[in-house]
Protein backbone atom coordinates (compact mmCIF):
# COMPACT_ATOMS: atom_id res chain seq x y z
CA UNK A 1 0.00 0.00 0.00
CA UNK A 2 1.11 3.34 -0.82
CA UNK A 3 1.08 6.38 1.04
CA UNK A 4 -1.88 9.07 -0.13
CA UNK A 5 -1.38 12.67 0.38
CA UNK A 6 -3.99 15.86 -0.77
CA UNK A 7 -2.21 18.28 -3.02
CA UNK A 8 -5.11 20.73 -4.25
CA UNK A 9 -8.49 21.44 -2.53
CA UNK A 10 -11.23 23.60 -3.67
CA UNK A 11 -14.78 25.04 -2.51
CA UNK A 12 -17.95 27.06 -3.57
CA UNK A 13 -19.85 28.79 -0.68
CA UNK A 14 -22.56 26.96 0.87
CA UNK A 15 -25.43 28.93 0.52
CA UNK A 16 -28.77 29.36 -0.92
CA UNK A 17 -27.39 28.88 -5.31
CA UNK A 18 -30.69 29.32 -7.20
CA UNK A 19 -28.46 30.25 -10.27
CA UNK A 20 -26.77 26.96 -10.38
CA UNK A 21 -27.06 23.53 -10.76
CA UNK A 22 -25.24 20.76 -9.15
CA UNK A 23 -23.40 20.59 -12.26
CA UNK A 24 -22.50 24.13 -11.78
CA UNK A 25 -21.94 23.94 -8.09
CA UNK A 26 -19.35 20.89 -9.07
CA UNK A 27 -17.39 22.14 -11.66
CA UNK A 28 -16.66 25.54 -9.49
CA UNK A 29 -15.32 23.35 -6.99
CA UNK A 30 -13.47 21.01 -9.00
CA UNK A 31 -11.95 23.78 -11.16
CA UNK A 32 -10.35 25.48 -7.94
CA UNK A 33 -8.75 22.11 -6.97
CA UNK A 34 -7.40 21.36 -9.88
CA UNK A 35 -6.04 25.17 -10.17
CA UNK A 36 -4.88 24.40 -6.59
CA UNK A 37 -2.76 21.20 -7.42
CA UNK A 38 -1.55 22.92 -10.26
CA UNK A 39 -2.86 20.18 -13.09
CA UNK A 40 -5.34 19.92 -15.46
CA UNK A 41 -6.41 16.13 -15.69
CA UNK A 42 -6.98 13.29 -13.30
CA UNK A 43 -7.31 9.29 -13.74
CA UNK A 44 -10.50 9.06 -11.88
CA UNK A 45 -13.33 11.13 -10.45
CA UNK A 46 -15.24 10.13 -7.60
CA UNK A 47 -18.44 12.21 -7.08
CA UNK A 48 -19.95 12.12 -3.12
CA UNK A 49 -23.60 12.99 -3.00
CA UNK A 50 -26.39 12.19 -0.94
CA UNK A 51 -29.68 13.42 -2.51
CA UNK A 52 -29.49 14.13 -5.97
CA UNK A 53 -32.17 12.05 -7.29
CA UNK A 54 -34.69 13.01 -4.65
CA UNK A 55 -33.82 16.65 -4.63
CA UNK A 56 -32.63 17.73 -8.00
CA UNK A 57 -33.95 14.74 -10.33
CA UNK A 58 -30.32 13.81 -11.17
CA UNK A 59 -28.83 10.62 -10.97
CA UNK A 60 -25.91 9.58 -12.68
CA UNK A 61 -23.45 12.06 -11.45
CA UNK A 62 -19.93 10.80 -12.13
CA UNK A 63 -20.71 11.15 -16.09
CA UNK A 64 -22.72 14.21 -15.44
CA UNK A 65 -19.89 16.52 -13.75
CA UNK A 66 -16.85 14.34 -16.11
CA UNK A 67 -18.96 15.30 -19.29
CA UNK A 68 -19.37 18.93 -17.87
CA UNK A 69 -15.57 19.67 -16.75
CA UNK A 70 -14.71 18.38 -20.39
CA UNK A 71 -13.40 14.82 -19.04
CA UNK A 72 -15.48 12.72 -20.92
CA UNK A 73 -13.76 9.31 -20.89
CA UNK A 74 -12.39 9.52 -17.51
CA UNK A 75 -13.47 6.69 -14.86
CA UNK A 76 -16.16 8.57 -13.00
CA UNK A 77 -18.78 7.41 -10.16
CA UNK A 78 -21.13 8.16 -7.56
CA UNK A 79 -20.59 7.38 -4.00
CA UNK A 80 -23.57 7.58 -1.50
CA UNK A 81 -23.79 6.97 2.06
CA UNK A 82 -26.27 10.14 3.44
CA UNK A 83 -24.31 12.51 5.06
CA UNK A 84 -20.76 10.43 5.53
CA UNK A 85 -20.90 10.56 0.99
CA UNK A 86 -18.15 12.83 1.12
CA UNK A 87 -16.13 10.82 4.06
CA UNK A 88 -16.73 7.40 1.82
CA UNK A 89 -15.80 8.79 -1.37
CA UNK A 90 -12.79 10.50 0.09
CA UNK A 91 -11.78 6.51 1.41
CA UNK A 92 -12.85 5.18 -2.43
CA UNK A 93 -10.14 7.76 -3.52
CA UNK A 94 -7.77 6.98 -0.60
CA UNK A 95 -7.83 3.46 -1.74
CA UNK A 96 -7.25 3.51 -5.47
CA UNK A 97 -4.39 6.05 -5.08
CA UNK A 98 -2.64 3.55 -2.28
CA UNK A 99 -3.88 0.49 -4.16
CA UNK A 100 -1.98 1.75 -7.38
CA UNK A 101 -5.17 1.67 -9.40
CA UNK A 102 -4.78 5.48 -10.04
CA UNK A 103 -2.31 8.19 -10.22
CA UNK A 104 -4.37 11.45 -9.13
CA UNK A 105 -7.98 11.04 -8.41
CA UNK A 106 -10.03 14.13 -7.39
CA UNK A 107 -12.88 13.37 -4.62
CA UNK A 108 -15.79 15.83 -5.31
CA UNK A 109 -18.96 16.44 -2.64
CA UNK A 110 -21.88 18.24 -3.97
CA UNK A 111 -25.24 19.16 -3.18
CA UNK A 112 -28.55 20.54 -4.32
CA UNK A 113 -30.44 20.88 -0.94
CA UNK A 114 -32.68 24.30 -1.07
CA UNK A 115 -34.17 24.16 -4.61
CA UNK A 116 -37.01 22.08 -2.63
CA UNK A 117 -38.49 23.62 0.71
CA UNK A 118 -41.21 22.45 3.27
CA UNK A 119 -42.69 18.57 2.89
CA UNK A 120 -40.67 18.18 0.24
CA UNK A 121 -36.54 18.81 1.35
CA UNK A 122 -38.52 17.02 5.41
CA UNK A 123 -39.64 13.79 2.97
CA UNK A 124 -36.16 13.35 0.91
CA UNK A 125 -34.03 14.09 4.53
CA UNK A 126 -36.23 11.07 5.65
CA UNK A 127 -34.51 8.57 3.24
CA UNK A 128 -31.45 8.69 5.26
CA UNK A 129 -33.70 6.97 7.96
CA UNK A 130 -34.75 3.16 8.14
CA UNK A 131 -37.78 3.36 5.78
CA UNK A 132 -39.48 0.72 7.20
CA UNK A 133 -39.18 1.44 11.10
CA UNK A 134 -38.60 5.07 10.94
CA UNK A 135 -39.19 7.39 8.09
CA UNK A 136 -42.66 5.42 7.19
CA UNK A 137 -44.30 6.18 10.59
CA UNK A 138 -43.20 9.76 10.26
CA UNK A 139 -40.15 10.36 11.56
CA UNK A 140 -37.56 12.46 10.64
CA UNK A 141 -33.78 13.52 11.57
CA UNK A 142 -34.84 16.00 13.67
CA UNK A 143 -37.19 13.61 15.32
CA UNK A 144 -34.41 11.15 16.26
CA UNK A 145 -32.17 13.87 17.26
CA UNK A 146 -34.55 15.14 19.57
CA UNK A 147 -34.72 11.80 21.24
CA UNK A 148 -31.11 10.98 21.37
CA UNK A 149 -30.77 14.15 23.00
CA UNK A 150 -33.53 13.85 25.54
CA UNK A 151 -31.63 10.85 26.63
CA UNK A 152 -28.54 12.07 27.01
CA UNK A 153 -30.12 14.70 29.09
CA UNK A 154 -32.20 12.34 31.15
CA UNK A 155 -29.21 9.70 31.83
CA UNK A 156 -26.39 12.24 32.17
CA UNK A 157 -28.55 15.19 34.17
CA UNK A 158 -27.38 17.65 31.99
CA UNK A 159 -30.11 20.66 30.61
CA UNK A 160 -30.49 22.32 27.42
CA UNK A 161 -28.39 25.30 28.22
CA UNK A 162 -25.67 23.35 28.75
CA UNK A 163 -25.34 22.43 24.97
CA UNK A 164 -24.82 26.09 24.29
CA UNK A 165 -21.39 25.96 23.71
CA UNK A 166 -20.76 23.64 20.89
CA UNK A 167 -23.41 26.11 18.74
CA UNK A 168 -21.36 29.48 20.30
CA UNK A 169 -18.31 27.99 19.10
CA UNK A 170 -19.32 27.42 15.64
CA UNK A 171 -20.85 30.60 15.22
CA UNK A 172 -17.77 32.41 16.35
CA UNK A 173 -15.80 30.42 13.90
CA UNK A 174 -18.32 31.04 11.05
CA UNK A 175 -18.13 34.27 11.15
CA UNK A 176 -14.98 34.96 9.72
CA UNK A 177 -15.13 31.94 6.71
CA UNK A 178 -16.05 33.67 3.56
CA UNK A 179 -17.70 30.32 2.80
CA UNK A 180 -20.31 30.14 5.46
CA UNK A 181 -23.50 30.29 5.04
CA UNK A 182 -24.13 32.24 8.27
CA UNK A 183 -21.87 34.78 9.76
CA UNK A 184 -23.48 35.90 12.44
CA UNK A 185 -22.38 35.38 15.74
CA UNK A 186 -24.45 33.78 18.42
CA UNK A 187 -25.00 35.82 21.91
CA UNK A 188 -24.60 33.27 25.03
CA UNK A 189 -28.00 33.08 26.78
CA UNK A 190 -29.70 32.98 23.35
CA UNK A 191 -29.55 29.65 22.76
CA UNK A 192 -32.15 27.95 25.16
CA UNK A 193 -34.52 30.57 23.46
CA UNK A 194 -34.37 29.36 20.04
CA UNK A 195 -37.31 28.35 18.24
CA UNK A 196 -38.30 24.48 18.29
CA UNK A 197 -38.08 22.13 15.86
CA UNK A 198 -38.23 18.82 17.20
CA UNK A 199 -38.10 19.26 21.06
CA UNK A 200 -35.75 19.82 22.99
CA UNK A 201 -33.95 20.74 19.10
CA UNK A 202 -34.42 23.69 18.19
CA UNK A 203 -33.21 26.40 15.46
CA UNK A 204 -29.92 26.97 17.03
CA UNK A 205 -28.72 23.36 17.72
CA UNK A 206 -29.17 22.08 14.53
CA UNK A 207 -27.29 22.88 11.27
CA UNK A 208 -29.19 24.54 7.96
CA UNK A 209 -28.80 22.61 4.89
CA UNK A 210 -27.36 24.41 2.05
CA UNK A 211 -25.82 24.39 -1.09
CA UNK A 212 -22.51 23.64 -1.87
CA UNK A 213 -19.89 21.44 -3.81
CA UNK A 214 -15.72 21.03 -2.12
CA UNK A 215 -13.20 18.92 -4.05
CA UNK A 216 -10.08 17.50 -2.94
CA UNK A 217 -7.08 16.30 -5.54
CA UNK A 218 -5.34 12.84 -4.07
CA UNK A 219 -2.35 11.62 -5.46
CA UNK A 220 0.94 9.51 -3.53
CA UNK A 221 2.97 10.97 -1.30
CA UNK A 222 5.81 10.49 -2.90
CA UNK A 223 4.49 12.13 -6.31
CA UNK A 224 3.14 15.06 -4.10
CA UNK A 225 6.42 16.20 -3.03
CA UNK A 226 7.23 16.86 -6.46
CA UNK A 227 4.37 18.51 -6.92
CA UNK A 228 3.25 20.81 -4.14
CA UNK A 229 5.40 22.35 -1.52
CA UNK A 230 2.96 21.59 1.28
CA UNK A 231 1.06 18.42 0.95
CA UNK A 232 -0.89 16.66 3.62
CA UNK A 233 -0.73 13.11 4.18
CA UNK A 234 -3.54 10.68 4.70
CA UNK A 235 -2.48 9.08 7.67
CA UNK A 236 -5.23 6.90 8.44
CA UNK A 237 -8.86 5.71 6.40
CA UNK A 238 -11.74 4.16 7.97
CA UNK A 239 -15.55 3.76 7.86
CA UNK A 240 -17.70 1.21 10.01
CA UNK A 241 -21.51 0.99 10.58
CA UNK A 242 -24.25 0.60 13.02
CA UNK A 243 -27.97 -0.46 12.99
CA UNK A 244 -29.69 1.53 10.58
CA UNK A 245 -32.70 2.13 12.85
CA UNK A 246 -31.47 4.13 15.88
CA UNK A 247 -33.65 1.82 18.12
CA UNK A 248 -32.03 -1.00 17.10
CA UNK A 249 -29.00 -0.60 18.59
CA UNK A 250 -27.74 -1.82 22.12
CA UNK A 251 -26.84 1.38 23.54
CA UNK A 252 -29.01 4.29 21.81
CA UNK A 253 -26.45 6.56 23.61
CA UNK A 254 -23.02 5.40 22.00
CA UNK A 255 -22.13 5.63 18.17
CA UNK A 256 -20.76 2.29 17.79
CA UNK A 257 -19.47 3.11 13.98
CA UNK A 258 -17.79 6.55 15.05
CA UNK A 259 -15.70 4.72 17.77
CA UNK A 260 -14.96 2.11 15.14
CA UNK A 261 -13.78 4.01 12.88
CA UNK A 262 -12.06 6.80 15.08
CA UNK A 263 -10.19 3.27 16.62
CA UNK A 264 -9.02 1.46 13.31
CA UNK A 265 -7.70 5.46 12.03
CA UNK A 266 -5.96 5.73 14.64
CA UNK A 267 -4.44 2.46 15.11
CA UNK A 268 -3.52 3.02 11.36
CA UNK A 269 -1.58 6.26 11.91
CA UNK A 270 0.02 4.84 15.12
CA UNK A 271 -1.91 7.59 17.07
CA UNK A 272 -4.61 8.13 19.95
CA UNK A 273 -6.90 11.10 20.14
CA UNK A 274 -4.49 13.04 22.66
CA UNK A 275 -1.93 13.19 19.67
CA UNK A 276 -5.23 15.27 17.59
CA UNK A 277 -4.76 19.32 17.40
CA UNK A 278 -7.94 19.62 16.12
CA UNK A 279 -11.23 17.89 14.96
CA UNK A 280 -13.50 18.32 12.39
CA UNK A 281 -17.17 16.38 13.41
CA UNK A 282 -20.59 16.20 11.76
CA UNK A 283 -22.05 18.94 13.41
CA UNK A 284 -25.33 18.71 12.62
CA UNK A 285 -27.27 18.44 15.65
CA UNK A 286 -25.29 19.35 18.88
CA UNK A 287 -26.43 16.50 20.91
CA UNK A 288 -24.27 14.33 17.82
CA UNK A 289 -21.72 16.56 18.70
CA UNK A 290 -21.52 15.78 22.51
CA UNK A 291 -21.62 11.68 21.27
CA UNK A 292 -18.97 11.81 18.87
CA UNK A 293 -16.25 13.54 21.28
CA UNK A 294 -17.21 10.30 23.79
CA UNK A 295 -16.90 7.95 20.76
CA UNK A 296 -13.94 9.35 19.61
CA UNK A 297 -11.90 9.17 22.55
CA UNK A 298 -11.97 13.01 23.10
CA UNK A 299 -14.40 12.55 26.80
CA UNK A 300 -15.35 10.07 28.98
CA UNK A 301 -18.99 8.72 28.64
CA UNK A 302 -21.85 11.58 29.76
CA UNK A 303 -19.09 14.16 29.67
CA UNK A 304 -19.11 15.18 25.95
CA UNK A 305 -20.98 18.15 26.73
CA UNK A 306 -18.05 19.18 29.32
CA UNK A 307 -15.88 20.09 26.60
CA UNK A 308 -17.93 22.88 24.98
CA UNK A 309 -19.33 24.23 28.51
CA UNK A 310 -15.68 24.41 29.71
CA UNK A 311 -14.44 26.32 26.15
CA UNK A 312 -12.01 23.75 25.37
CA UNK A 313 -13.48 23.28 21.57
CA UNK A 314 -12.47 26.81 20.78
CA UNK A 315 -9.47 28.23 18.18
CA UNK A 316 -7.39 28.41 21.20
CA UNK A 317 -8.89 25.63 23.11
CA UNK A 318 -7.61 22.03 24.21
CA UNK A 319 -9.17 20.66 20.92
CA UNK A 320 -10.65 23.07 18.33
CA UNK A 321 -13.39 21.97 16.50
CA UNK A 322 -15.90 23.22 13.66
CA UNK A 323 -12.56 25.56 12.73
CA UNK A 324 -14.78 27.09 9.63
CA UNK A 325 -18.36 26.97 11.63
CA UNK A 326 -18.61 23.47 11.61
CA UNK A 327 -22.18 22.49 9.39
CA UNK A 328 -23.92 24.61 12.29
CA UNK A 329 -22.57 28.04 10.61
CA UNK A 330 -20.80 26.97 7.61
CA UNK A 331 -24.44 25.29 6.77
CA UNK A 332 -24.64 21.60 6.19
CA UNK A 333 -24.35 20.22 2.53
CA UNK A 334 -25.22 16.61 3.27
CA UNK A 335 -23.38 14.24 0.72
CA UNK A 336 -20.72 17.08 0.52
CA UNK A 337 -19.97 17.15 4.23
CA UNK A 338 -16.95 14.84 4.50
CA UNK A 339 -15.10 16.90 1.60
CA UNK A 340 -15.82 20.23 3.19
CA UNK A 341 -13.99 18.78 5.96
CA UNK A 342 -10.97 17.66 4.18
CA UNK A 343 -10.45 21.29 2.44
CA UNK A 344 -11.11 22.41 6.05
CA UNK A 345 -8.38 20.57 7.43
CA UNK A 346 -5.70 20.63 4.84
CA UNK A 347 -6.59 24.58 4.83
CA UNK A 348 -5.32 24.64 8.60
CA UNK A 349 -2.50 21.83 7.95
CA UNK A 350 -1.03 24.20 5.59
CA UNK A 351 -1.46 27.15 8.27
CA UNK A 352 -3.44 29.08 5.28
CA UNK A 353 -6.49 29.22 7.24
CA UNK A 354 -6.52 32.93 7.69
CA UNK A 355 -8.60 34.15 11.18
CA UNK A 356 -9.50 30.75 11.48
CA UNK A 357 -6.16 29.59 12.15
CA UNK A 358 -5.23 26.91 14.58
CA UNK A 359 -2.28 27.75 15.73
CA UNK A 360 1.15 25.28 14.94
CA UNK A 361 -1.77 22.65 13.72
CA UNK A 362 -0.38 19.11 12.99
CA UNK A 363 -2.74 16.45 13.03
CA UNK A 364 -6.22 16.32 12.71
CA UNK A 365 -9.34 14.05 12.62
CA UNK A 366 -12.63 14.43 10.42
CA UNK A 367 -15.50 12.37 11.58
CA UNK A 368 -18.37 12.09 9.13
CA UNK A 369 -21.44 10.42 9.73
CA UNK A 370 -24.40 9.29 7.81
CA UNK A 371 -28.23 9.60 9.55
CA UNK A 372 -27.69 9.22 13.14
CA UNK A 373 -24.60 7.62 13.02
CA UNK A 374 -25.61 4.06 11.04
CA UNK A 375 -22.47 5.26 8.90
CA UNK A 376 -18.84 6.32 10.28
CA UNK A 377 -15.92 7.47 8.22
CA UNK A 378 -12.46 8.54 9.97
CA UNK A 379 -9.70 10.32 8.61
CA UNK A 380 -6.57 11.26 9.79
CA UNK A 381 -4.68 14.01 8.52
CA UNK A 382 -1.34 15.56 8.79
CA UNK A 383 0.97 18.52 7.74
CA UNK A 384 3.57 17.41 5.88
CA UNK A 385 6.98 18.17 7.36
Amino acid sequence: MRDVAIIGVGQTPVGEHWDMGLRQLALGALRAALEDAGIEQVDALIVANALGGNLSGQNHLGALVADYAGMTGVEALRVEAADASGGLALRQGYLMIASGAAETVVVLGVEKATDRTGSERDTALATVLDADYEAGPGATPAAIAALLMRRYMHEHGVGLEQFEGFSVNAHANGATNAFAMYRNKLRPGAFAKAPVVAEPVNLFDSAPEGDGAAAVILTSAERALDSVPKPVRVRGSAAATDTLAVHNRRDLLFLQAANLAAGRAYEQAGIGPEDIDLAELHDSYTVLTALQLEAAGFAARGEGWKLAAEGALGRDGRLPISTFGGLKARGNPLGATGVYQAVEIVRQLRQDAGENQVPDARRALALNLGGLGGTAVAHLLERGE
